[in-house]
């Protein structure tokens, strides 16, 4: 494709539900395709909904809401991963979306990247959860920290501020991304959050030379004064947060960023910009000294069982073992 038409959405979680959301993601997911679009970003862990009592609850406090939270969150495969892969292949539409992945016992900040057929092409996980997340999340590995090529082109996902992690964002822009999707929380850290996440995905767009489509979550003040009332913390402490946007390769943004509501920022990016923008500055080619400067990344998935047999087998007995008995 030369030209991909792209939806950045702003969408409102069911709060404690993982049902809820789900049935509203897929929604909007037909919505977008009878309008064409052929990849959409949702917010970061908007399935079921972000852990934002841990950002005001003190952590021997948090017990009863990380154990819901467990357990609505998602796993992968499951019948949630079916239904939003299911309703991708229906509109012909690539798929980033965050969730709280759950495996065994703890949870990750997952992203999900779904491809115009319904196939899931990459689940990566955060790799450092962000201050209070710690309590929350687990860690991820580098295995995610890749650009996959798509029915759209060849995309790149960051969740927050792994887009403050300068060697994270490279690692993409090393592998060629196009498209990057990125993904934020919403309804926290008020405007200084906004202008920190503008600066971020500019300047990831400038770096990379790619567009960047980004998705934050909408908490309206019926879920603000809710979650208010369950964490017993002050309702600004779920207010602002929101820049839905998308940028150029130049850095600049495409149309008019969402700050407040739910809706969704639509755009067509002509990928030969990219081509443009390379050509002055392409930072994983001419303009690079990999003599000087080079990135090195393990790959590795991490696991927490490494099996080696040391046992021989027993040898096998002869013909004449046979007899002897």
């Amino acid at each position: 494709m030369t030209v991909v038409k792209v939806a950045a959405v702003q969408i409102s979680p069911v709060l404690y539900s993982r049902a809820g959301t789900v049935e509203r993601v897929v929604n909007k997911i037909h919505d977008l395709g009878r309008r064409d679009v052929r990849f959409a970003v949702f917010p970061e862990t908007v399935v079921p909904y972000y852990p934002y009592f841990s950002w005001v609850k003190p952590p021997y406090a948090i017990e009863g809401d990380q154990l819901r939270l467990l357990e609505e969150s998602v796993t992968v495969p499951s019948a949630e991963t079916n239904a939003i892969a299911e309703a991708a292949r229906q509109n012909q539409m690539v798929v980033s979306i965050g969730v709280n992945e759950r495996d065994g016992g703890t949870i990750y900040n997952t992203q999900l990247l779904f491809d115009a057929d319904g196939t899931l092409l990459q689940r990566r996980r955060k790799i450092t959860p962000t201050y209070h997340e710690r309590m929350v999340w687990g860690q991820g590995d580098a295995s995610g920290l890749r650009a996959i090529d798509s029915a759209v082109g060849r995309i790149g996902q960051l969740a927050c501020w792994e887009h403050f992690q300068p060697l994270a964002r490279y690692a993409l822009i090393a592998d060629g991304e196009q498209i990057h999707a990125a993904m934020f929380p919403g309804a926290l850290g008020a405007e200084r959050f906004v202008d920190q996440m503008e600066v971020a995905i500019r300047q990831h767009a400038l770096e990379s030379a790619s567009f960047v489509v980004n998705a934050t979550a909408w908490l309206d003040p019926e879920q603000q004064a809710q979650l208010a009332r369950d964490t017993g913390g002050p309702v600004g402490a779920f207010s602002g947060g929101f820049f839905t946007a998308v940028v150029d390769p130049e850095g600049r943004i495409v149309g008019e960023p969402l700050r407040a509501g739910e809706g969704e920022v639509i755009a067509d990016l002509d990928l030969a910009l990219i081509d443009r923008r390379k050509r002055m500055a392409d930072t994983r080619g001419h303009y690079s000294r990999p003599e000087l400067l080079s990135l090195r990344i393990d790959r590795t998935p991490a696991s927490v069982l490494h099996a080696r047999d040391t046992q021989a087998p027993a040898p096998r007995a002869t013909e004449e073992d046979l007899f002897a008995r």
